[in-house]
C-alpha cells in the first residue's frame, strides 16, 4: 500500500511514529495526554519535561489569567480601548512559548497576549497599543516578534513570507503564527498554506479553535470534519490538539519544531480550545452561547487540569493567593507606567510604514496637523 503524505513526511524526518502519523485529521483524531482531572492517559507521548518546568509553566498561565482579567477591568473603567480576552487558551500560549527560543520569530494576530510575554514583549507595551499609543508596537527587550495584526488572518501571511527569507538565507530560526477558527475562513488563509506548502517554509502556524469566529460557531463555518484536516490540500502535516492539555501541546510544538529544523516544511496545529470570556470587550456572547455549554467547556479548564496534576504529583507547593496578590500588584504597576506615558510623536504614526514618506501619507500628515491646530486654538 502506498504511504499516505504525512507517512511519508513522518519517515522523512527519520521517524516511523509520531503525532502528526498515529493522530491522522482524517480520521477526526484527537491528540491528548491528560483527562480533565488532570490524569495521563498516553503515557506513550509524555513528554520529558521536569517538575520545575511545570510549576513555572503553571505560574505563567496564573500570570497571564491575573492580567488578561484586570485588562478587562481596565477596559470597563474606561481607561484602555477594545480589548480581546485570552482567558482559556493559556495551555497553547505557554506550550508554544515555553519551546520558542530567542532567535525564533512570533507573528501574533490580536489573542496571543500569553505567547507574547514569554517572548520578552512588557504588559506595559501590550497596555500602550490598547490604550491607541504608537509605543505599545515597539517592543524594546523582544527580539522577533511583529507588531500586533489586527486584519484577520494577515498574520499568515507575514509569516510565510518572513519563513521564506529564513529559508532563503539559511537562518536558524523558525517562525510560530496563529489564527482563530474564523480566520481560517479567510483567503489569507489558504494563500499562506498554499505559499507554505511549495516552498516548505520553516514555520509553525496554529490555529486557536476557540469554537466561535465572534458569534458564527465553527459548525457554520465549514463543513470540513476538522480543521487540521486543511492542511493536506496544501502538502503539509496537521494534527488535532486537545487545546486545553498542556502537556499535548508541548509535545505538539516539540515535535513540529524538530520536524521543522530538519528542513522538512510547515505544520499545521489546530488546538481546539474555549473562548471562555467575549470575542472582545465590545461583544456580548450571552445572545449566542449558553451556559450550559460555557459550564461543560469549564470542566476542561487548562489551567484546573495542569493544576490537578500537579496535586497528584505532589509537585505544588505555592500559595496561590499570595501569588494572585503579587501578580495583581505587577499588573497594576505596568498598567500605570503605561497611563502615565507622555503622548507619542505624531511623526511615529506616518514615519515607518515605507523608508520614504509618499506624498499621500505627507498630505495625510499635513491635514491632521491643521487638524490638531484647530483643536488647539478652540480651547
Amino acid at each position: 500500500m502506498q504511504d499516505t503524505l504525512l507517512e511519508k513526511e513522518v519517515k522523512r524526518m527519520g521517524k516511523q511514529k509520531g503525532i502528526f502519523a498515529d493522530y491522522d485529521p482524517r480520521e477526526d483524531k484527537i491528540f491528548r495526554i491528560i483527562d480533565n482531572d488532570g490524569k495521563v492517559i498516553n503515557e506513550d507521548y509524555m513528554p520529558e519535561i521536569d517538575d520545575e518546568t511545570i510549576v513555572q509553566a503553571y505560574k505563567h498561565m496564573l500570570f497571564f489569567r491575573t492580567a488578561d482579567e484586570m485588562a478587562v477591568s481596565y477596559q470597563r473603567q474606561g481607561r484602555m480601548y477594545t480589548y480581546p480576552p485570552c482567558i482559556g487558551h493559556e495551555a497553547i500560549h505557554v506550550a508554544s512559548g515555553t519551546i520558542m527560543r530567542e532567535q525564533d520569530w512570533l507573528v501574533p494576530a490580536f489573542r496571543e497576549v500569553g505567547i507574547m510575554l514569554l517572548k520578552g514583549v512588557t504588559l506595559k507595551e501590550i497596555f500602550l497599543y490598547y490604550m491607541g499609543n504608537e509605543e505599545g508596537s515597539n517592543f524594546k527587550k523582544a527580539n522577533h516578534v511583529t507588531p500586533i495584526s489586527i486584519s484577520i488572518g494577515s498574520q499568515y501571511l507575514h509569516a510565510t513570507g518572513i519563513g521564506y527569507s529564513v529559508k532563503l538565507q539559511k537562518k536558524d530560526e523558525l517562525v510560530f503564527t496563529s489564527i482563530g477558527d474564523g480566520g481560517t475562513s479567510e483567503g489569507d488563509f489558504s494563500e499562506a498554506l498554499n505559499f507554505a506548502g511549495n516552498w516548505k517554509v520553516p514555520v509553525i502556524y496554529t490555529i486557536q479553535n476557540n469554537q466561535y469566529a465572534i458569534s458564527v460557531p465553527v459548525k457554520n463555518q465549514t463543513n470540513a470534519i476538522n480543521l487540521a484536516i486543511k492542511s493536506y490540500g496544501f502538502g503539509i502535516p496537521g494534527v488535532k490538539v486537545d487545546g486545553n492539555d498542556f502537556f499535548a501541546m508541548y509535545a505538539t510544538y516539540k515535535e513540529a519544531t524538530e520536524y521543522a529544523k530538519a528542513g522538512n516544511g510547515a505544520v499545521l496545529i489546530e488546538a481546539l480550545t474555549y473562548r471562555k470570556g467575549a470575542h472582545t470587550t465590545s461583544d456580548d456572547p450571552t445572545k449566542y452561547r449558553t451556559k450550559d455549554e460555557e459550564q461543560e467547556w469549564a470542566k476542561t479548564d487548562p489551567m484546573l487540569r495542569l493544576k490537578k496534576y500537579m496535586d497528584s504529583k505532589g509537585i505544588w507547593k505555592e500559595n496561590e493567593e499570595e501569588l494572585i496578590e503579587k501578580y495583581k500588584q505587577e499588573v497594576d504597576k505596568q498598567f500605570e507606567e503605561a497611563e502615565n506615558m507622555p503622548p507619542y510623536k505624531l511623526d511615529d504614526v506616518f514615519q515607518y510604514t515605507y523608508v520614504d514618506m509618499p506624498d499621500d501619507l505627507r498630505r495625510q500628515k499635513a491635514e491632521y496637523e491643521q487638524f490638531l491646530t484647530w483643536k488647539e486654538n478652540r480651547k
